[in-house]
């Protein structure tokens, strides 16, 4: 047994990796080795200026609308976190995930992270034939302007094929998913985005010990924070919204009903950026609610035939069309 490789054995891909690099090559060097002294060899820091250069060469991944990029820190949704946005159906959560899809395979010379993208649909909300149309005006408004001509524009079909959509039915495939996902970025190096829409749809209707499911969705964030620092990554997650009602006092009558994010305060506290999303008379508005470094602020947008953009006031005569083509 003690003869037996580390490369053997039933551990995590990363385990054996971070075993081997310290040099622990067999069972043996591990048995001769004490738990502080592993612990040591696992323990590493930088200083916060190291931390800081490490952040800002991370490059965001644009919403293609720039008030919500100014919103999010100036070039959109942050790599190395976790971004929540929630709002009620008809908001366009899934086509922004989409278009993010999208944005992510934007090239480096063309200020992109050009990288690749998992989707991960709870609620069987990915359209592969609207995916494709966001692609296409993507790709035709960046080649619109490229100021080079050596700029090499981005292939539809390759776009499409770095997409990688898994559906999943309840939450135990979600979370059975998440915990072989470590293995999957370790053979995709380039994937730079992690969408989960969303990710209240099962654990709102398949629960009824909250308790069993806070520890689940703390678990679950611990994996998702843990992807996003170790590969930096985005992870992207969408979220619904849910009626809670406002208690004014004992013996008040007229207590108040106010839409609030799904999952509960301690889900809250998970993502680092939320976003919650809504309408203000016929404009769809995102509101930066939560962030350790933003100011809170309110942006309008606006969903058409060629994605996420930003709001124009003429837009409000073709809304209602493609609300119902697309049942956004």
């Amino acid at each position: 047994m003690s003869a037996r490789l580390v490369s053997s054995l039933n551990l995590r891909p990363s385990t054996r990796t971070k075993l081997q690099k310290a040099g622990f090559q067999t069972v043996k060097d591990l048995q001769e080795t004490t738990p502080i002294e592993l612990s040591k060899d696992k323990v590493t820091s930088i200083s916060a200026s190291e931390a800081l250069q490490q952040e800002r060469k991370l490059c965001p991944i644009s919403t293609s609308c720039e008030a919500m990029d100014q919103m999010l820190g100036g070039r959109g949704v942050p790599v190395g976190k976790i971004t929540e946005f929630c709002g009620a159906p008809g908001m366009g959560k899934t086509q922004l995930g989409m278009q993010l899809c999208v944005n992510v395979q934007i090239p480096q010379n063309l200020s992109g992270p050009e990288g690749e993208a998992i989707f991960i649909d709870t609620e069987g909300s990915f359209i592969a034939q609207r995916a494709a149309e966001i692609a296409r005006a993507t790709i035709n408004k960046l080649n619109e302007n490229s100021v080079t001509e050596c700029d090499p524009p981005m292939n539809f079909d390759i776009v499409m094929s770095k997409i990688y959509v898994s559906k999943v039915h309840n939450c135990d495939e979600l979370i059975a998913l998440i915990k072989v996902l470590d293995e999957f970025l370790q053979e995709h190096p380039r994937v730079k985005l992690l969408v989960i829409d969303s990710i209240a749809f099962h654990f709102r209707q398949q629960f009824d010990d909250m308790a069993l499911r806070t520890r689940l969705l703390n678990g679950l964030a611990q994996d998702l924070n843990k992807f996003a620092q170790s590969y930096e990554l985005a992870v992207v997650l969408f979220n619904q919204m849910t009626t809670k009602f406002i208690i004014s006092g004992k013996y008040n009558l007229k207590d108040q009903a106010a839409l609030v994010p799904a999952l509960g305060e301690s889900w809250g506290h998970q993502c680092t950026n939320r976003i919650v999303l809504y309408w203000r008379n016929e404009i769809r508005c995102a509101q930066l609610v939560k962030s350790p470094s933003l100011q809170e602020t309110t942006v309008h947008y606006q969903i058409n035939s060629t994605g996420v953009r930003d709001y124009q006031a003429d837009s409000l005569n073709s809304k209602r069309r493609w609300e119902e083509l697309y049942d956004i």
